[in-house]
């Protein structure tokens, strides 16, 4: 082997197998080794990690970013990420959702165009075209955005973009010829309406601690139900997203049969945080499904380590405390940020409390996203895959403080948390992008990456 561009040494090399003391050589931004120090020839730079553990980066699948009901640019939005050791995005394109305002003609091309003519980046994106319209012209429009490396589309059954579970099921028949993955956000639209109206007539109606009876866990396992039959019925590859609670979590199971075609994540805060958030923080902490009870945290679990749940993503929603403050829970905007502090608050309660292991934390968070949307270069530390490591230090403890929020959120439901574990360098594709905090690369050095069809198996 000739010189190598870098060496990162001194550390523990951590995967979705295994941990190891190596050293991890780069070569124009892909990694051609993991071995001894000693095995490697001669590197333009060592990086001395000092004992830390080197874990791949982290590939997020759910995010908001430059659309619909988010105040982060490419630009803010990658920096947090970069900041909390995620690598790789995956963000939502809207159909006909054009700066504030709704195009009614405009298509999925369209809104894919739309993201990457303005995306400038620090880390890697990819794009989910979110579906809005029950037409023709939606379903005919697919196989070229598949060819185009776009394999993944998002669906609501709930709110004033969802579609009919008809339409639902002739999208997935679509995708099962093609081979790509549906998406959808399940609630049920008429539960979630009518326990709204019910709650808000109550006395205590108005306080924000009444918000989850509004939309319940039943409202949530109901729709999971009817859309993974769509799907098993389709036989397409289906990922149910943002799944919160024990109810939800049991109707995707009981789909599964042999777990080849369904699939589905949980977020950071849905395990880390109750309902009783809601009396702490008011409308700060509203988000889309609520959050439940502390037994459905621990059924959470149950399934992220059953299989049943294979991702922990964030459902990143950066919004200003104005859109979220100042008026009853049922006119605030959904949606909590969460790019820059999931790793280390994940990593502090499942490694650190719950005994989850490190390779665990990788597969949940890197490699399981990565392969399920068809990243095969992301979420891995071996020869060939691209050079997305993370420097972490799983013993520092510090208080969480919005003030060193990257994103343009003005504010953290994680604000004053104590965790255990620090993201000090973020690296993608071999340049580091940031370091200790700080964003040290300049925007636009992000990619779209064009995705393979994932095979689920």
């Amino acid at each position: 082997m000739a010189g190598i561009d870098t060496l990162l040494t001194g550390g523990t090399v951590v995967t979705a197998e295994t941990t190891v003391d190596a050293a991890v050589g780069i070569d124009d931004g892909t990694i051609v080794g993991v071995a001894k120090e000693r095995i490697f020839p001669e590197a333009d730079r060592r990086i001395d990690v000092d004992g830390n553990l080197v874990l791949p980066g982290i590939v997020d699948p759910h995010v908001h970013i430059a659309g619909y009901n988010s105040i982060d640019s490419y630009e803010t939005g990658s920096k947090a990420a970069a900041a909390g050791g995620v690598t790789t995005f995956m963000n939502f394109a809207w159909q006909g959702w054009d700066d504030g305002d709704w195009d009614t003609t405009a298509s999925l091309s369209d809104a894919v165009e739309r993201h990457r003519d303005q995306a400038a980046p620090v880390i890697d994106y990819g794009l989910h075209p979110v579906i809005t319209r029950e037409t023709a012209a939606v379903l005919d429009e697919l196989p070229e955005l598949v060819d185009d490396g776009v394999t993944s589309f998002k669906m609501f059954t709930t709110d004033d973009i969802r579609l009919s579970n008809g339409f639902i099921g002739e999208v997935f028949q679509t995708l099962a010829d093609l081979g790509a993955v549906g998406m959808v956000h399940t609630e049920d639209y008429a539960v979630c309406e009518q326990r709204t109206e019910a709650v808000k007539s109550t006395p205590s109606g108005e306080s924000p601690a009444s918000y989850p009876r509004s939309r319940p866990d039943y409202a949530e396992a109901m729709a999971a139900d009817s859309v993974a039959r769509l799907a098993a019925a389709a036989d397409a590859k289906y990922y149910g997203v943002h799944t919160t609670s024990e109810a939800a979590a049991d109707a995707i199971a009981s789909v599964r049969t042999d777990g080849s075609n369904v699939r589905a994540e949980t977020c950071t805060h849905y395990t880390v945080f109750d309902e009783s958030l809601y009396e702490r923080l008011g409308n700060r902490a509203i988000m889309s499904p609520p959050l439940r009870t502390q037994h459905d945290i621990d059924a959470l679990f149950e399934r992220l380590r059953d299989g049943t749940l294979s991702v922990v993503s964030t459902d990143h929603v950066p919004l200003p405390r104005s859109r979220k403050e100042g008026g009853p829970w049922w006119e605030s905007a959904f949606g909590v940020n969460g790019l820059q502090r999931s790793l280390p608050v994940f990593h502090d309660e499942a490694v650190t409390r719950r005994d989850f292991s490190y390779p665990e934390l990788v597969e949940l968070m890197c490699t399981n996203p990565a392969r399920t949307f068809g990243l095969p270069k992301k979420g891995r530390i071996e020869p060939g895959a691209d050079a997305d490591l993370v420097v972490f230090d799983p013993d520092e403890t510090y208080t969480i403080s919005a003030e060193r929020n990257h994103s343009n959120a003005d504010y953290s439901i994680y604000d004053g948390r104590a965790v255990t574990g620090r993201v000090q360098q973020t690296f993608v594709r071999g340049t580091l992008v940031a370091d200790d905090g700080e964003i040290v690369a300049e925007p636009g050095h992000g990619e779209f990456r064009r995705r393979v069809l994932p095979g689920w198996d």
